[in-house]
């Protein structure tokens, strides 16, 4: 397999392909988008099949797929349709030969040497695909336009436990009753009624999927004479089989059409594909299976001697260190940590700018992990449910009047001792092989191969997530998108400015965008990050510099008349909060502080700025209820709801040094360039 072009589209990457075929024995080549999500784990896979006379180039460069696949982690692949090459049989007609596989295997001559494309189609492009691309095993889907629409269904319908949808765009319906499909069937030798999409619901008599989807333009030139919609539609009631016709006026057979919808076919399959998924969990994580948990069994109760990255002491790199891990003690667990994303929050800690540090200590604490073991008493995970620590508790107490309030998420239980850098009872659970005890860090402390959380503190989260990919909603990400859903309620139409484009900035521009903000403003020194800020929703990119002396928030109070009606910090420096501030709506715009201030630093404003009824506020982990919101956010990330791929721009691989891939990590992020470094463990 050899990589011909790749083109960057909408995060991912555009690649085509070329190979030697040994279903038709000649060079073949596609196309397949793969898309940011293919970073952190295997993706499941659309293949598109294209109509008469194409190649792959046609629903590639027109087809409009890309945004969707990369919201919804879908990578596409585009087969050519037929076989080339000097010594490939050809006929002068467009509808026969070369652009005109027909998607079935020939048994007559010329054309059975090479023209097996159902062979190429079903299986050696699959295999090919799972075998070199980072697509999830048996997790795949079918669709195409007109010929390819006739080969998407009938393939799906041939083998329906092997592909988890089918849809088409016009397809041909029933070929065997039309001239294009009586052609290609009697010149290539193959039984109609097997290739044909009408005949195959008639012989099953039942349904083959919950729904097909099918889009049909009315003013299509081959409606009445190719298509045979008609006739599908009826055989289908008859068979039971569910089929979501959309028929659209004044749309015809090209790619306008196909790309006026190709978003509605990559939505309609994304969602089988995750149901698939959910069902069968053959989507590739770090699952804890029978091996993991006998080895877990031969640990409960025991220390454990693991490695760690230790901060001494403030303004020093992390030391890569075995330390001694305790057992968990009465309602806590012990967590063996998988992939851990890196927070402003602990660089901020290590120079030294936390009241609330202490040294020698592990930080960390946007992590996903298994639970390798639990303290008597725990009740709500188990040895091997895939968790992610939380800094902020949930007790759910009948007598915290926090955890019962729908107002607040900041329950206090542990509050105390976690500052103080110990577990609940007072004690820590790291020590060194020596003997020296080492701190806790907001509870978590997940720069290390294992850890003890408080129960009350893990989010107990569905397998089928990657860990390195959940690991992202342990902090900043879940703060910029509870600021905007929880603390403001952002509405739609208002409008909206972000100081401060890191990743926590950005999970604000993608929800205010989501909640259906009208106008967003992004602001940040750091040109570069305006492209992805963008991408995710913003309308209008300011930088500071370029104003001279001007004030930002005069900035933006001229840009938008009175201000804007809501506004976030993502910063923690105490003169942008007040420039957010400053920049709200008079009478009733909102400002919420999010970033984290150095020790001793206050924020200032003038009271004529409250006065005239703007509302200053803050958040601490967006307002979520940690162990009850967490999944939920995790399960809208796997419908496709929730990208979040986007965020991680650096991997680095610990492998026993859990120290030196942190330290790389946190030189990534001081770069300016990361929005989050996740080390895998």
């Amino acid at each position: 397999m050899e990589l011909k072009s790749t083109n960057k589209a909408f995060g991912g990457e555009v690649r085509k392909y070329t190979h030697a075929s040994t279903a038709t024995g000649t060079p073949m080549t596609f196309s397949v988008y793969v898309p940011p999500a293919a970073s952190l784990a295997k993706c499941p896979t659309i293949y598109y099949l294209s109509g008469l006379t194409c190649t792959d180039d046609n629903a590639v460069q027109k087809g409009g797929a890309f945004q969707a696949c990369a919201e919804l982690g879908c990578m596409m692949v585009f087969p050519d349709t037929s076989p080339r090459g000097d010594d490939v049989a050809d006929d002068d007609a467009y509808d026969l030969g070369k652009g005109a596989g027909f998607y079935v295997d020939a048994t007559t001559e010329p054309w059975a040497k090479h023209y097996k494309m159902y062979t190429y189609v079903t299986q050696e492009l699959p295999a090919l695909i799972e075998a070199n691309l980072p697509a999830a095993p048996g997790l795949k889907s079918i669709c195409g336009h007109s010929m390819g629409g006739h080969g998407a269904l009938t393939i799906a319908f041939k083998s329906p436990n092997q592909w988890a949808s089918t849809s088409a765009f016009a397809p041909i319906c029933n070929p065997i009753e039309c001239p294009w499909g009586r052609k290609a069937f009697a010149s290539y030798g193959v039984d109609g009624a097997a290739h044909d999409a009408t005949e195959l619901l008639k012989a099953n008599g039942k349904a083959f999927y919950p729904d097909v989807l099918v889009d049909q333009g009315l003013d299509d030139q081959f409606l009445a004479e190719q298509l045979g919609i008609d006739t599908f539609e009826a055989a289908a009631k008859v068979a039971g089989q569910k089929v979501s016709v959309c028929k659209h006026a004044g749309f015809d057979h090209s790619y306008f059409f196909i790309s006026s919808f190709m978003a509605d076919h990559v939505k309609f399959h994304a969602n089988a594909l995750n149901k698939k998924a959910e069902e069968t969990a053959l989507v590739d994580v770090a699952a804890a299976d029978d091996a993991m948990l006998a080895e877990f069994a031969k640990t409960a109760g025991k220390p454990i001697a693991c490695k760690a990255a230790v901060a001494w002491s403030a303004n020093q790199p992390l030391s890569d260190e075995t330390v001694v891990v305790a057992p968990p003690k009465a309602g806590e667990i012990r967590v063996k940590v998988v992939a851990n994303a890196l927070c402003h929050t602990d660089v901020y800690t290590l120079d030294g700018q936390d009241p609330e540090g202490l040294f020698p200590c592990i930080l960390g604490h946007e992590a996903g992990a298994i639970v390798e073991s639990v303290g008597p008493g725990v009740t709500s995970v188990s040895p091997g449910d895939h968790v992610i620590p939380c800094y902020t508790p949930q007790c759910n107490q009948a007598a915290c009047i926090f955890c019962a309030s729908p107002k607040t998420n900041l329950c206090p239980a542990i509050r105390g001792t976690q500052g103080q850098g110990v577990m609940p009872d007072g004690t820590t659970r790291f020590t060194t092989v020596d003997g020296k005890e080492i701190f806790h860090f907001m509870g978590c402390s997940t720069f290390a191969e294992y850890t003890v959380i408080a129960e009350i503190s893990a989010a107990k989260i569905n397998r089928r997530m990657p860990l390195n990919k959940a690991c992202l909603f342990g902090c900043g990400v879940s703060t910029g998108l509870g600021a905007v859903w929880n603390t403001c309620k952002v509405t739609a139409g208002s409008s909206v400015a972000v100081f401060g484009l890191g990743a926590v900035g950005l999970a604000v521009v993608q929800a205010a965008k989501m909640a259906g903000a009208s106008r967003i403003i992004g602001v940040d020194l750091n040109k570069d990050k305006f492209a992805v800020a963008s991408k995710l929703g913003c309308t209008d990119c300011v930088c500071p510099a370029d104003h001279g002396d001007t004030p930002v928030q005069s900035v933006i109070v001229n840009m938008t008349k009175w201000g804007v009606d809501y506004s976030f910090d993502c910063t923690g420096n105490t003169q942008v909060m007040r420039a957010a501030l400053e920049c709200a709506h008079r009478g009733w715009g909102e400002s919420c502080v999010i970033g984290v201030a150095a020790a001793g630093k206050e924020i200032a404003t003038r009271p004529f700025q409250l006065v005239t009824g703007r509302v200053w506020k803050g958040t601490a982990f967006g307002g979520w209820k940690s162990r009850s919101s967490v999944p939920r956010l995790v399960e809208r990330c796997l419908a496709g709801e929730l990208p979040v791929d986007h965020y991680v721009t650096h991997q680095f691989e610990a492998n026993g040094d859990v120290a030196k891939a942190t330290n790389e990590a946190i030189e990534a992020l001081h770069g300016g360039n990361c929005l989050r470094a996740v080390v895998n463990y």
